[in-house]
């Protein structure tokens, strides 16, 4: 068949991405659960992809340690391990600290009203007992400082543990939200306050102060 001239070919690496994020969410949000069996065939039905962008976002889930992969055998998602959600925790609250004592006193006035916005539409979420909709207002907050210091080695410690703890921290929503709208705030204020040490001390606490009792374990 006659190839057409001038078309574009298929960005591969944002169907790679794109497939990985789908994967990933189903996995934070429970729509797979731990023990779960993972087909690539199945998978790649589901998203209407081929098995090529599905193996390779296996790869990298088990790279995170959402999945369990067996090569030749089966993929399975991970059992949710305290210490390991502990450790992703602290590294994650590191980095985030990082961030915002680095951007303290550059982000723009629109950046910190976009914090602000996201805080209400976390505290909002929180509220009705809208568990998807507060663990994104969070996320996108939290990635404000992230993105403005344009760190990619953060970014990528960042992207690769930032799941296991979001897993783990959808549990207990209707434990930590409100404490956490407060928290949000102080950072915010301190942030346009130009306080980087108080900034970065909050950021930090408000990652570390996530807990996950023995008796989640495993669910």
């Amino acid at each position: 068949m006659p190839i057409p001239p001038n078309t574009p070919a298929v960005d591969r690496t944002l169907l790679r991405d794109d497939v990985y994020r789908r994967l990933r969410d189903a996995i934070v949000d429970g729509t797979f659960r731990p023990g779960e069996q993972l087909k690539d065939g199945d998978l790649a039905a589901w998203l209407g992809v081929s098995r090529t962008p599905v193996r390779e976002a296996l790869l990298r889930l088990a790279a995170s340690g959402l999945v369990v992969a067996l090569p030749g055998r089966s993929t399975t998602v991970s059992a949710i391990d305290i210490q390991v959600v502990r450790d992703a925790r602290d590294v994650v609250a590191a980095m985030h600290e990082l961030a915002v004592r680095e951007v303290t006193g550059r982000l723009s006035e629109q950046d910190v009203d976009r914090m602000r916005d996201a805080n209400r539409r976390f505290a909002g979420a929180v509220a009705s007992g809208d568990v998807k909709a507060a663990l994104e207002a969070d996320e996108e907050l939290h990635r404000i400082p992230v993105a403005a210091l344009g760190n990619q080695a953060l970014e990528a410690v960042i992207e690769r543990f930032d799941p296991l703890i979001r897993r783990a921290e959808r549990m207990r929503f209707g434990v930590d939200g409100r404490a956490s709208v407060n928290r949000h705030e102080q950072l915010i204020n301190l942030i346009e306050a130009g306080d980087a040490k108080g900034a970065a001390s909050v950021a930090f606490d408000i990652w570390h102060s996530l807990s996950i009792d023995d008796t989640e374990a495993d669910t």
